[in-house]
Parts: structure tokens; sequence; C-alpha cells
């Protein structure tokens, strides 16, 4: 049987180092393997196709799917697995104590249904009562004017999505105090040691997270790994394949971290936290 050629498209995480760097490959296939930042990554596969198999937001995946767009196929790998408490940024001068405080406010998010909002969002109604629609969510650029939604969402009535003008930008109306709260996978520019203003809600979101994996034993999915249908249709053996060795590549990368005789990355107690997590 002819090798397949197969272009790859991940993020540059070590959980994929070994097969990006060639120790691991994908039976029968002849691997073409690129990193870029995943959103870049997102926008060529929705817009091209450019990449026989990919990285995709988790959910923009399931909203393209329920509009009938099913130009690629999901696999049960997920590049990028994140706890959220710590996406949720406040003015420290709000009023903003708890969770609950943010019924009633304007709260700015790039995107609606961007996955990390999706899990937010489930974590404040689950955890403390705060349905979506309690809020007026005001979407647009985190630091760029005029971010768009790839697929708007359908949503009921009673939530609230304004979008900013396209001048404007999230974490300029943060820190000007337009918004009084911002939800965002990425730290917006105005949060750092220099900007008091600027806060987590969850302070300590590590033992927040912690406790919330141990109520919920989940540890939330953001971006899934896909294969061109037309060619997981043509070849459907690649699926097997593909999953096999991003599995192979993390096992190597969980031994890497785990070798305390020269570490691989450099935090003096990898090891220790590997077997804590």
């Amino acid at each position: 049987m002819a090798r397949v050629p197969l272009t790859v498209c991940t993020g540059d995480y070590d959980r994929v180092r070994a097969l990006a760097d060639g120790r691991v490959g994908i039976e029968g296939c002849d691997v073409n393997y690129l990193t870029m930042n995943p959103e870049q990554a997102f926008y060529r596969a929705w817009n091209n196709l450019e990449f026989d198999v990919t990285e995709l937001s988790g959910s923009s995946y399931i909203l393209a799917r329920s509009t009938g767009w099913d130009n690629y196929i999901a696999v049960p790998v997920f590049p990028s697995r994140l706890f959220r408490h710590s996406g949720i940024y406040i003015r420290a001068d709000a009023g903003i104590e708890t969770p609950e405080d943010l019924k009633g406010r304007e709260v700015g998010v790039p995107v609606y249904a961007m996955t990390a909002a999706l899990w937010i969002r489930g974590m404040l109604q689950d955890d403390y009562g705060v349905a979506p629609a309690d809020i007026h969510w005001r979407t647009g650029g985190l630091e760029e004017g005029g971010r768009k939604p790839k697929f708007p969402p359908n949503l009921p009535p009673e939530i609230k999505v304004t979008p900013i003008s396209d001048d404007e930008t999230l974490s300029e109306m943060l820190s000007e105090g337009t918004l009084t709260a911002l939800v965002s996978a990425r730290e917006p520019s105005c949060f750092g040691p220099d900007n008091p203003d600027i806060v987590r809600l969850f302070p300590d979101f590590r033992t927040a997270e912690k406790a919330w994996y141990a109520k919920n034993r989940l540890f939330p999915i953001m971006h899934v790994l896909a294969i061109r249908r037309e060619l997981a249709e043509r070849e459907p053996w690649i699926a097997t394949s593909v999953l096999k060795a991003f599995t192979q590549s993390k096992d190597i990368c969980l031994e890497e971290m785990s070798d305390v005789t020269a570490l691989a990355v450099s935090m003096p107690w990898i090891a220790a936290e590997l077997r804590e997590t």
C-alpha cells in the first residue's frame, strides 16, 4: 500500500514534540508536521481546509457541525486542556468580591462561544448560580478591534450579547472602567504587577481549580484534533494511526518529564509536580 502524504498542524506543545521532530511517525503516512499559534491554525483550517490533520477550537467545532459544516471529523485527541478559574479578570474597585457579584454586570469576552468562556459560564452557573442571562456580555477584540465570531451561535432571547465598536478593545475598556469584568483565555495587557486596578476574581485560582476537579473529576477540553473528512472517508485507517501516534508522543513527553537524571524542562520540581498531578 502506498504511503499517504499527511500535513499535520498543531500548537508547539511538549506532548506533540516527538511527532513534530520525527521521533514518532504516523503509520502508513509521510508526515509534514507544522507548528503554529493555534488561532492561526484554526483560521487557516476553517477558511482554507489547509491541513489534513489539524487542531481546532472545541466549541467552534461543535458549533460548526451544528450548522452543517462537516469538512473535518474530530478524533479523541485533545491538544489543549486547561482549567479556567484563572480567566476571569475584574476591576479591584468594582465591588466584585464573589462570582455572584457578576450578576447584572457588563462583562467582556472576545467571542461568546469561545471554549474557555463556555467552560467559565458553566462553572459560574453550576457552582455559583450565575446564569448566562444574568450577565450582559460585550464581545470584541481583546487587544485589537474588530474581532468577529466565525460561527455566531443561535442564542436564546434572554441571553444579552452586544459587540463593542471596532475601534475599542476589551482590555482598554476594562482598564478605563467601561467594563467591570472580563473573561479571556489570554491575560489582557492591562493585567500585571504594575497595575493594581485589575485583578483576578480567583486570586488563588490553583486551589479553586483543584477543588473544582475534586468535585467534578473533569479536565476541561479546550481544543480537539480533527481529520479532513474527505481523507478520513477515503483512508479510514488513518484515524487509528493518528490516535496511536499522538498517544505515543504524549507518553514520551510524560516519561521525559519524570526523568530526574537531567530535567527536560526548566522547573526544579517538575517530576514531583507530575506525580502529584
